[in-house]
């Protein structure tokens, strides 16, 4: 009998990794869930407590679309097979059921800044990882193999806390052949581009009417874009912008690769957007310093996902 696998999917980046990770285990046999959670909040998310996140039923729905539309096989919240391996983008919570199971865990993307909650986290401990959000990612050791986007990711997981012997430099799939997004029909050139957050969402606070003036100014007189967070209220974000820079150009859809590809400069905050920015060498305004993004950055090495396969079948077999 084939061996099975289960995919554990969230936000359609994790989503789509995972299908591309997949897609080098065929071997296998394969089943995909969205994200889930067991006790007090997976009951919570059963009930719409949980819409900000990525277990809230509009973003389950998402990945279930997916899914479906690429014909791969369901097991919501992966109960109908014991699995031989569990590969999941995020290890803030980890089901008690999938907890004796071998598990990859593949880094989705930008992590978040060490906050307070991250050192309560840390330092106390029955407050839960993840309330200091993907901060805390890699120290739940739930898992035998950590696949990361780029050594200075490993070094920075490893300053966390998280086990060398674990990590292993893959790249991630979706930020490994950023150059690939030069080559698009995007009609727009040579601007400021502003990819904003969904702060106010996750109940973070945001100045948006400060930030849009800020933004004013460091683009000095060019053409400013707006790329809204997939999460944002849309609307209540397209009439701040409207009101307080009329002239901006505004896109609540689109591919945010091929606007940043075609950007002069890119003001983020701390989003996977950064990632495509600087491999592709624009001037990019983030929480970070230039030189720590640069080290941050995931390698461009254009086989990410067939790497965490390996992994994978290295863990799976072993």
């Amino acid at each position: 009998m084939k061996k099975k696998i289960l995919f554990i999917c969230g936000s359609m980046n994790q989503t789509t990794q995972m299908h591309q990770i997949a897609g080098w285990l065929t071997e296998y046999e394969q089943y995909f869930s969205p994200f889930f959670s067991d006790g007090i909040l997976g009951a919570a998310s059963e009930r719409g407590l949980l819409e900000f996140t990525i277990m809230g039923r509009k973003r389950s729905e998402r990945t279930l679309e997916y899914l479906r539309s690429n014909g791969l096989k369901l097991d919501l919240g992966g109960i109908q097979h014991t699995y031989d391996l569990v590969v999941t983008c995020t290890d803030l919570i980890v089901p008690k059921h999938i907890q004796d199971r071998k598990i990859v865990l593949v880094q989705e993307g930008m992590t978040e800044p060490e906050t307070l909650l991250y050192h309560l986290a840390r330092s106390i401990q029955w407050i839960p990882r993840w309330i200091a959000g993907t901060a805390t990612t890699g120290l739940s050791d739930s898992y035998q193999k950590f696949c990361v986007a780029s050594e200075g990711y490993r070094e920075l997981f490893i300053r966390k806390g998280v086990n060398p012997a674990k990590i292993e430099v893959t790249s991630i799939p979706n930020f490994d052949n950023c150059e690939q997004y030069l080559q698009n029909d995007f009609n727009y050139h040579d601007y400021v581009l502003v990819c904003t957050s969904d702060n106010r969402e996750t109940f973070i606070y945001e100045n948006r009417i400060k930030n849009i003036r800020k933004y004013l100014a460091m683009a000095e007189g060019r053409q400013l874009l707006f790329k809204l967070h997939p999460n944002e209220n849309a609307a209540r974000a397209k009439r701040e912008i409207e009101l307080y820079a009329p002239d901006t150009l505004v896109f609540s859809e689109g591919k945010t690769e091929e606007m940043i590809a075609n950007s002069c400069m890119l003001i983020a905050q701390f989003s996977s957007t950064i990632f495509v920015g600087s491999a592709l060498n624009k001037v990019v305004h983030c929480g970070l310093s230039p030189e720590e993004l640069k080290s941050l950055t995931p390698l461009q090495n254009k086989s990410a996902a067939k790497k965490i396969a390996d992994v994978c079948r290295q863990v799976i077999e072993g």
